[in-house]
C-alpha cells in the first residue's frame, strides 16, 4: 500500500497510553490520490449510498446491524457493544484478511481475534478510552481509508485492529455522514448553468440524442435518468435498478462538480425535460428552476420510429416482459379494455408488441405529454429519427445562442405540443465546433 511509509508504525498492542488513529477529513480523502476506500457498514446501507469507488467489507450484516441498533435503542451502548463484540469476532480474520487483500497486503489474521479481545476488554467505556484520533497533515497516495455512519466505534476500532497487526489504515473523520453533508451543502449551494431542455412526445428518442450529444461534445449534457436509473414514466423502473434519493443526490453533486460548457453567453447544458420527480426520486429545487426556465427543443419523430426505439429500450433486457405486466394491467384497469380494443398484457403475451406500444402512445402516453406540456414554447423543432444527426443539430442550435450569434425566436408553429412530424425550419446541420 503506497501509504504505509508514510503512516508512523503503531506498537504491537495498546500499551498504557491511548491508541493514535490517524484520520481524515472528507475533503482529504476526496483530494487523496487513488485511495483504497472500504465501507465497513452493512450492505444495506452501501446499497443506499456510498463514497465513489467505496468497496463494502461490512463488520455487520444487515440483521445483526439491526439487532445491534435495537439493543442500543432498548436497553443501553453498553448491551449493544457487547452483542456487537461478540457477533464481530465471528468474521474478523476473514475481515481484516479481506482489508488487507484489496490494499494489496497480507497480514497474520489468524491473531485478529485475540488481537480485538485484548483491544476490547474492559467493554465500551474502555476501548473508547484506549482510542484517540489524530488528523493527519497529508494524507499519502493510496492511503487505506475505512468509514462506517459516523466515524464512531465500528471504524475506530477496525482500523485499531489493523494497526495492531502491522497493517496502517486511516479512519475517514465521520463516517459516511460527512460525505452526505458534503452532498446536500454543495446541492444547496448549487447554482446550475442555462438549460437547453430536450422535450418531445414518448419514444422520440431524446435519451438517444442526449447521449449522442455527450458523445459529441463530452461533458456537455446532464442525464437524469441515467443518474436516478429510471425512465421517469409508470413503466420507467423495468430492466433498471433505481437508485436512492442519496444516491441521486450525490450523482447529481459530482456532475455539477465536473462542470460545464462555456459559451460568451455563460455555462450551458443539455438535458432532457423531464418532471420534478424522476421515478422515485426528487430533483433539487434549483435544477428543477434550471429545467423549466430552459431553452426547449422539440423532437419530433415519425410514430415507426418511435414505436422501434420503445421496443429496443424496453424489451432488450432479460425478464423485462415478466416486468411490464404488472404496470400494463394499471395502464390497462386505468384506460379500461373496452377503449383499449382488448388487454394490453395478451397483446405483449401474443407477441403483438408494436400493436400494444402504438396503443399505449395514442391513448396514455401522448394525451399526457401534451396536457402536461400545454404552453410549452420550443424555440426549434429537430427531427430525431437519426440521433447523431439530430445531436449535431441540437449543438449547432445551443452554441449558436450560447454564444449569443443568434436570437431565440419562437414561432406561433414551435410554441406548442405538435404532431409528430419533422419542422421544415430546423437548424442546420452543421457539425458541432
Amino acid at each position: 500500500m503506497g501509504a504505509a511509509a508514510d503512516l508512523e508504525p503503531p506498537a504491537p498492542l495498546p500499551g498504557p497510553g491511548p491508541l493514535r488513529l490517524p484520520s481524515a477529513s472528507i475533503e482529504q480523502v476526496l483530494a487523496c490520490e487513488a485511495p483504497v476506500l472500504i465501507d465497513l457498514r452493512s450492505p444495506g446501507e452501501f446499497a443506499e449510498d456510498h463514497l465513489p469507488g467505496a468497496r463494502s467489507l461490512p463488520l455487520f450484516d444487515d440483521l445483526e446491524r439491526a439487532l445491534v441498533g435495537t439493543l442500543y435503542k432498548q436497553h443501553s451502548p453498553e448491551t449493544a457493544f457487547s452483542a456487537g463484540f461478540e457477533l464481530a469476532q465471528g468474521r474478523i480474520a476473514e475481515l481484516v484478511a479481506a482489508i488487507a487483500g484489496a490494499a494489496g497486503r497480507t497480514l497474520d489474521a489468524a491473531q485478529a481475534v485475540e488481537r480485538m479481545r485484548a483491544l476490547g476488554a474492559g467493554g465500551q467505556r474502555a476501548l473508547e478510552g484506549r482510542l484517540q484520533t489524530e488528523r493527519l497533515e497529508r494524507l499519502p497516495p493510496g492511503s487505506l481509508v475505512l468509514n462506517c455512519w459516523r466515524g464512531g466505534l465500528r471504524s475506530q476500532a477496525v482500523v485499531a485492529l489493523l494497526h495492531c497487526l502491522g497493517l496502517p489504515a486511516v479512519l475517514l473523520e465521520g463516517g459516511y455522514r460527512s460525505w452526505r453533508q458534503r452532498v446536500s451543502a454543495r446541492l444547496a449551494a448549487a447554482s446550475w448553468p442555462r438549460a437547453f431542455v430536450l422535450r418531445g412526445l414518448t419514444g422520440v428518442g431524446k435519451t438517444l440524442v442526449l447521449r449522442e450529444v455527450e458523445r459529441q461534445r463530452p461533458g456537455s449534457s446532464l442525464d437524469l435518468e441515467a443518474v436516478a436509473r429510471h425512465r421517469s414514466s409508470i413503466l420507467g423502473r423495468v430492466g433498471l435498478e433505481p437508485v436512492s434519493q442519496k444516491a441521486f443526490d450525490a450523482g447529481l453533486a459530482l456532475r455539477f462538480a465536473a462542470g460545464f460548457p462555456h459559451g460568451r453567453q455563460g455555462p450551458w447544458f443539455v438535458v432532457e425535460g423531464e418532471s420534478r420527480k424522476v421515478g422515485a426520486v426528487t430533483q433539487p429545487e434549483s435544477l428543477w428552476r434550471a429545467l423549466e426556465s430552459g431553452v426547449a427543443i422539440e423532437l419530433v419523430a415519425p410514430t415507426a420510429v418511435r414505436v422501434r426505439n420503445l421496443l429496443q429500450d424496453y424489451l432488450e433486457q432479460p425478464g423485462a416482459r415478466a416486468e411490464l405486466a404488472e404496470p400494463l394491467r394499471f395502464i390497462e384497469q386505468r384506460l379500461g379494455r373496452q377503449r383499449l380494443r382488448g388487454g394490453l398484457v395478451e397483446r405483449l403475451e401474443d407477441g403483438r408488441e408494436a400493436e400494444l406500444v402504438e396503443l399505449l402512445l395514442e391513448h396514455y402516453y401522448d394525451p399526457l405529454y401534451r396536457h402536461s406540456e400545454a404552453g410549452q414554447v420550443y424555440r426549434a423543432r429537430i427531427d430525431s429519427s437519426d440521433p447523431a444527426r439530430a445531436a449535431q443539430q441540437v449543438l449547432a442550435f445551443v452554441e449558436a445562442h450560447a454564444d449569443g450569434t443568434a436570437e431565440l425566436e419562437a414561432s406561433s408553429e414551435s410554441s406548442r405540443p405538435a404532431a409528430a412530424k419533422p419542422e421544415s425550419r430546423a437548424p442546420s446541420t452543421r457539425p458541432p465546433a
